[in-house]
């Protein structure tokens, strides 16, 4: 029967041609191109760059320029390539021919002008998220729940008629949120009181204190951003010098808490080096694709980071999955370019040059004739704008993902996605700008739901997720560093030194008023008199020392009238050219046990002869408590000899006789003493808190362990991690060295306690790790691992045990 339709189509299309009349798009034409041309070219798929879904898409053509001159098939490369017998020209390229008849179909309706049907398309046009932003009217509360999460949610259930999720039990809420917002497991003493409170805050008072804790926000979320900013402190670029870290702007920035939108604008445009790692992407070594390069890497990076838009398809050809352009890629990477920038397709030179322009003009546009710096600027405001929805959205969506489990929009970087709840989605981003872009305020508002505060649901890995429906929180694999701090919690086998270059903890002026400063201003021979240093004088000073013992801490300052950078044992750890500022500096990883030296070079500014000084002071506390000053002093040396400096490590040092003793500056310029005295001491008190918190998985480079259970190297953005469990890490678990080695060091100081009793021991334990009391069951099967005296052997066999249990694995 399909047979004999087709042929009755076809004949009725040869008569109406006969005739002279015109063609019948609907009719004719859409079959012929369903026939031949719809399997590559209509829908989602654009191969070649073409789309056949639309009119306009047709019109547009394809990555050699348009297929189609509307009135003129005899000019129309379509007619030709369906024509040819060429196998690298002809279309379709595989499959039988078009037959001659419905070649002289689509001439003729090419040569009347392309006629379509008004609002036809052969796949109805994607979602196109809204850009501006809105406020949803909040529907009315149902059975007395306000929260507005709440009733737009209660409100989308009933619509789908779906009983609302199970409240979480208290316990069960007290490990969830604890590890959603600050990362690690409660301690015992906390959930105690937090069961024991009656009061019906309790909740809100618990997420408003974790929140507060400003060191465990930071640490935690310190992994979700070196995620999606691609910050480590070790691999690819850092080597080699070819990427700067972020770390210690990205640490300051999340303990005070910035708001979202100037944290933004100072990572789109630096407001000095310390943030200016993440646009300036990796330098790689030799030749790279035209993809690769720093320019796409930043329209690339931030696009994904704050657009929730994956560009990496744009920046070879125009996009086969979205509607963004190889243009448009490029225009957003030429706002970045210092130099012109050749467009180049799949490799391949187009021969236009890319105009700096932003993806969203509607809301206003970069001026391409700027200065690189100004073009940053303007990117950074219009990103941020009031009017630009979308920047909101994404980071609230990302914000619900790791919350509940699954984001509103998914994934998290198809923002083009239409989401299962605009009005959930617009409502959070509103929350976000009202409260001032604060980040915590929308995780207090998200963890105070009673839609978070729901029984998880328990997906199995490889379920269909397709048609999603809000049911309530999904269940979560702890992330590497999660995992990694548990472990560390319930063992104390934590590093007692981090990797991460930052200071922990805010500044905290009371405790610098027991900081007695050591260091003095200090410069070369020329600093004597009778003139002042001559402007553009470099000289290079340094110190050579010894530490005795293990090193804990070492937190540093500097400053330099008018510019430095600073060597520790021969590698670059800093620059600055502000002669006004005081940096803080971690040296942890840049000091060692024996013999070390500090190397300056410093530089001098001005037209004329004028003021020059360092001044550099370091506490180094060591793993017995005891600490060391080291500071420029009369002890320093100076040479104008100034070395070279290749991938961040210096040259040959000068000779030995070359070195002479700095000049220890008795009359230092009073706005030099004034800023030494106000802020010097509050620093460096931060390197001496007596009581450190633990360490953090996220403060230091990944190990196999972490790697295996899917920390990322970092060498592009990551925005979600796997949660499931792979073979891999399944065995790594069982037998990995790392993770056997922290639990034996646990094992070993908990079986060193006297008269350690083996029912409180498991009651302690499940208490810590599962925040519940052992069910009789596990009580009895730990007593007869642990034996009536329990041994180091059975203690480490009872914490692997506990840490392989899903209960522990999961956030529920």
């Amino acid at each position: 029967m399909s047979l004999l339709l087709r042929s009755l189509s076809l004949s009725i299309a040869f008569a109406a041609f006969a005739n002279g009349a015109a063609v019948d798009f609907s009719h004719q034409i859409v079959p012929i191109i369903r026939e031949h041309c719809a399997e590559c070219h209509t829908g989602d798929k654009k191969k070649g760059g073409l789309s056949m879904n639309d009119r306009k898409s047709l019109l547009d053509g394809g990555e050699d320029g348009a297929v189609i001159v509307s009135g003129q098939s005899a000019k129309s490369s379509l007619i030709a390539a369906v024509l040819s017998s060429d196998p690298d020209e002809q279309m379709p390229p595989k499959g039988k021919r078009v037959p001659a008849g419905q070649v002289a179909l689509l001439k003729q309706w090419i040569d009347e002008g392309v006629v379509w049907d008004e609002g036809f398309a052969f796949k109805k046009p994607a979602y196109e998220p809204p850009l501006k932003p809105r406020k949803p009217e909040l529907p009315a509360a149902v059975d007395g729940r306000m929260h507005p999460i709440d009733r737009i949610i209660d409100t989308y259930l009933a619509q789908k008629k779906l009983t609302r999720p199970q409240p979480l039990e208290d316990a069960v809420f007290a490990r969830r949120v604890h590890l959603d917002l600050v990362g690690l497991l409660p301690q015992p003493e906390v959930l105690d009181k937090f069961l024991a409170d009656k009061s019906p805050e309790k909740r809100a008072k618990l997420i408003e204190s974790l929140l507060a804790n400003d060191i465990g926000y930071a640490e935690h979320w310190l992994t979700f951003w070196n995620d999606l900013l691609r910050n480590d402190y070790s691999g690819t670029g850092f080597i080699t010098g070819g990427r700067k870290q972020i770390s210690k702007w990205l640490y300051e920035s999340l303990v005070v808490n910035k708001p979202f939108d100037q944290f933004t604008r100072e990572l789109i445009a630096p407001p000095g080096p310390d943030s200016r790692g993440y646009i300036d992407g990796i330098k790689w070594r030799g030749d790279v694709s035209a993809g690769q390069t720093v320019e796409i890497q930043f329209a690339q990076s931030v696009s994904q980071s704050f657009l929730g838009i994956n560009m990496k398809c744009a920046s070879c050809h125009d996009s086969f999955v979205d509607r963004w352009k190889l243009d448009e890629a490029y225009g957003l990477a030429a706002i970045y370019s210092s130099r012109p920038l050749d467009i180049a397709r799949c490799d391949k030179a187009t021969g236009k040059q890319a105009v700096a322009s932003w993806l969203f003009p509607e809301i206003g546009q970069v001026d391409a004739k700027a200065a690189q710096p100004e073009r940053l600027k303007q990117l950074a405001a219009l990103m941020t704008s009031p009017q630009n929805g979308r920047f909101s959205r994404t980071i609230v969506n990302r914000l619900w993902q790791r919350m509940m489990g699954r984001g509103i929009v998914h994934p998290v970087d198809a923002m083009q996605t239409e989401p299962w709840s605009a009005d959930l989605l617009d409502h959070l981003a509103t929350q976000l700008f009202e409260s001032g872009h604060d980040l915590r305020k929308v995780l207090a508002h998200i963890a105070t739901s009673q839609a978070y505060q729901s029984k998880a649901q328990v997906i199995d890995a490889g379920e269909d997720d397709h048609g999603y429906v809000f049911a309530g929180p999904r269940a979560k694999r702890m992330t590497a560093e999660q995992f990694v701090d548990a472990v560390w919690t319930l063992t104390d086998a934590a590093p007692k030194k981090m990797d991460a270059p930052v200071l922990r903890g805010k500044v905290d002026k009371e405790a610098g008023k027991s900081v007695t400063l050591a260091g003095q201003w200090i410069w070369g021979d020329s600093a004597k008199g009778p003139t002042a240093p001559p402007a553009g004088e470099m000289i290079q000073l340094r110190k050579v020392f010894k530490i005795e013992g293990a090193i804990e801490n070492v937190i540093g300052v500097i400053t330099c009238d008018n510019e430095y950078t600073l060597f520790v044992n021969n590698r670059l750890v800093a620059q600055d050219d502000d002669w006004t500022s005081l940096e803080a500096l971690a040296l942890n990883d840049s000091l060692r046990e024996g013999q070390n030296s500090i190397t300056i070079i410093a530089k001098n500014a001005g037209r004329g002869p004028n003021a020059a000084g360092l001044y550099f002071e370091a506490r180094v506390k060591h793993a017995d408590g005891k600490e060391e000053t080291i500071a420029t002093d009369e002890s320093w040396q100076w040479t104008s000899t100034v070395p070279s400096v290749k991938e961040g490590r210096l040259g040959a040092a000068a000779k030995k006789e070359d070195w002479r003793p700095a000049f220890v500056i008795t009359k230092p310029v009073g706005s030099w003493v004034t800023k030494i005295k106000t802020e010097a001491p509050a620093l460096l008190a931060r390197g001496s808190i007596a009581q450190q918190p633990m360490v953090r998985a996220a403060l230091v480079k990944s190990d196999f362990l972490m790697r295996t259970l899917g920390r990322p190297n970092r060498d592009q953005i990551v925005s979600t991690r796997p949660n499931d469990l792979t073979t891999l890490e399944a065995i790594d678990l069982a037998n990995g060295q790392t993770l056997a080695d922290a639990l034996a060091k646990g094992a070993k100081k908990i079986s060193a306690r006297n008269e350690i009793d083996a029912k409180a021991l498991a009651t302690q334990l499940y208490r810590h790790a599962l925040s519940r009391d052992p069910s009789p069951n596990e009580l009895a099967t730990t007593q007869e691992l642990l034996g009536p005296k329990p041994t180091e052997q059975g203690v480490q066999d009872l914490l692997w045990a506990i840490c392989m249990m899903p209960e522990f694995l999961m956030i529920r």
